[in-house]
C-alpha cells in the first residue's frame, strides 16, 4: 500500500464509519497516547522493564500501526500531502547530514 493509498483508505473509513474526523488538537492527543503506548513496549521488549500482565497481548506493530493511522489522520484533515513531505524531508537530511554523520567521532 502506498502512502497515498493509505491516505485515502483512512479518509474513507473515517467519513463513512467515523462519521467525521476528531478535532486536530483530539487527535494531537490521540497521537501522544499511541506513542506512549509504542514507548511503553519497546521499553519491556527491548529496554529494562518486565512485562506487566496486562502489556503481554500488546503488538508493537499493532502499535506502530495506530501511530500512522493518527499521522495520516492529521495529515488529512491540515491538507498535508504525506507522500511529498518526506520527500522534501529526504532532501533536506540529505544536504544537512552530507558529511555531518561521517565526521562524527561517536558514529565511527
Amino acid at each position: 500500500m502506498t502512502i497515498k493509498e493509505a491516505r485515502e483508505r483512512v479518509d474513507a473509513r473515517i467519513n463513512t464509519t467515523g462519521v467525521r474526523y476528531f478535532s486536530e488538537l483530539t487527535n494531537m492527543a490521540i497521537l501522544t497516547e499511541e506513542v506512549g503506548e509504542v514507548a511503553r513496549i519497546m521499553s519491556r521488549q527491548y529496554g529494562d522493564q518486565s512485562f506487566k500482565e496486562s502489556d503481554k497481548k500488546k503488538e508493537l506493530a499493532d502499535e506502530l500501526a495506530d501511530v500512522l493511522w493518527v499521522l495520516l489522520c492529521l495529515g488529512n484533515q491540515m491538507g498535508i500531502d504525506l507522500t511529498e513531505a518526506p520527500e522534501k524531508n529526504f532532501e533536506k537530511k540529505n544536504i544537512r547530514d552530507a558529511n555531518r554523520h561521517r565526521e562524527n567521532e561517536k558514529l565511527q
